[in-house]
């Protein structure tokens, strides 16, 4: 592909399969995840003190069971302050430029976890000292919601992989950065500093590969001149490649404007043959969309179109054929592109869980494969998945929050292996 402007036209999206309007999407974890973002909207609409009734309500229910009076007015006092407490937190976010969510979603969610184990507390334990406890777990609630919103969020990490191949020529590696998930709303202190780590990172090359904006974002004029102003800055900082992401956030009337004119080559399901500091490989593009399965027999395809440009050699395993990189939003090509040959699969898309419980992992992954590709390096026969945990959050009315998740910049140094003289 050149890097003449892209048009709506110049995005090959076939009906019938993207993008799917949300009744129409299928009942997959993603396809779930998506309808339960779009319903959380409706929360979103209600100002916080309009439910201040029902919160009120729910502080007396986790009360109830304490049978004393002063241990319900105890638990009561407790439980109002700390959601009042929550509120607070959630409503200063935008206006200190943290993040742009809405406040009624998150605040009703923390506050029925409250009551909840206030409630179990007290049904099991109605004494000073379950009430002592009540407190303590209170403040700790309160104190992994602050660090889970104001923190985490922006605690940018680097991940450094050494993939070594003999397809790759030996010498000089390449730094590659992959970039996932950007999810922009707005300038945070977060995009700041990835626009700083990219620079002291000074890559050979940058892939993206998708959702660029916030599924809140989407339609939002100055966020959109946002994200293509961060694109813009990412892109002179070295040759950059991109791919699309989810179908509902990566739409086809949005992304191409985003693009346009920018020195990023877009791959849709398309191959580019790369040569960089003496090195050369195949840099597979294919878009993502609502059906992973129709996505897996598009890069079959896309494979057996340029498999006759392959030498002898380049069809043996192991052989000095072309090292192929795979750029796909989601994990979920990972078995064919490990079927197919394909060296590196770099993908997005899980957000890491985004919210991780300690010991058990990710709760939500939006892939159809669960937990299997959750976050990070996978391995099989001889290719590698590297599973990113990106770099924004989720929209519509989830919470702008992560927790032993952080956003994760992924820097490979690819190269060949040296053998012995």
């Amino acid at each position: 592909m050149d890097d003449d402007p892209l048009t709506t036209a110049d995005y090959p999206l076939p009906a019938a399969d993207y993008p799917l309007p949300a009744a129409d999407y299928p009942l997959s974890a993603t396809g779930f995840l998506h309808l339960a973002l779009l319903g959380s909207e409706i929360l979103a609409r209600i100002p916080p003190l309009s439910v201040s009734p029902a919160l009120a309500g729910i502080a007396a229910i986790g009360a109830w069971p304490w049978g004393q009076p002063s241990l319900q007015a105890a638990v009561g006092l407790c439980l109002g302050a700390a959601i009042l407490g929550d509120g607070v937190s959630l409503a200063l976010l935008p206006r200190k430029g943290r993040s742009f969510g809405p406040v009624t979603p998150p605040l009703l969610a923390l506050a029925l976890l409250r009551a909840a184990l206030a409630f179990g507390l007290g049904a099991l334990s109605p004494t000073v000292a379950g009430a002592v406890l009540t407190v303590i777990l209170q403040a700790g609630i309160t104190a992994l919601h602050l660090y889970a919103t104001w923190v985490e969020p922006f605690r940018l990490t680097v991940t450094s992989l050494e993939i070594p191949s003999p397809k790759l020529q030996s010498g000089e590696s390449l730094r590659v950065l992959h970039l996932s998930d950007i999810h922009f709303e707005g300038w945070t202190p977060r995009e700041r500093q990835l626009l700083e780590t990219v620079r002291a990172l000074a890559p050979d090359l940058i892939f993206l590969t998708g959702d660029y904006l916030n599924l809140s974002s989407v339609d939002d004029g100055p966020a959109r001149q946002g994200v293509r102003d961060l694109l813009a800055q990412l892109a002179a900082v070295a040759p950059t490649w991109a791919v699309i992401g989810s179908p509902p956030v990566d739409r086809p009337d949005v992304v191409p404007q985003i693009f346009a004119g920018l020195p990023i080559t877009w791959l849709v399901d398309d191959v580019a043959e790369v040569a960089v500091k003496g090195h050369s490989f195949r840099l597979i593009g294919v878009r993502c969309t609502a059906d992973h399965r129709r996505d897996g027999e598009r890069l079959r395809r896309l494979l057996e179109s340029v498999s006759s440009h392959l030498t002898p050699d380049g069809a043996k395993e192991g052989g000095a054929g072309k090292f192929q990189i795979l750029l796909y939003h989601s994990p979920d090509l990972f078995p064919v592109a490990a079927e197919l040959g394909i060296d590196l699969h770099l993908a997005g898309h899980t957000h890491g869980g985004q919210l991780r419980l300690p010991l058990f992992g990710a709760l939500v992954t939006s892939s159809a494969f669960w937990k299997r590709y959750e976050a990070g390096l996978y391995r099989h026969s001889r290719s590698t998945l590297y599973v990113s945990r990106g770099i924004g959050v989720e929209g519509k009315g989830a919470p702008r929050a992560r927790f032993l998740a952080p956003p994760e910049i992924v820097l490979l140094e690819l190269g060949g292996i040296c053998t012995p003289s």
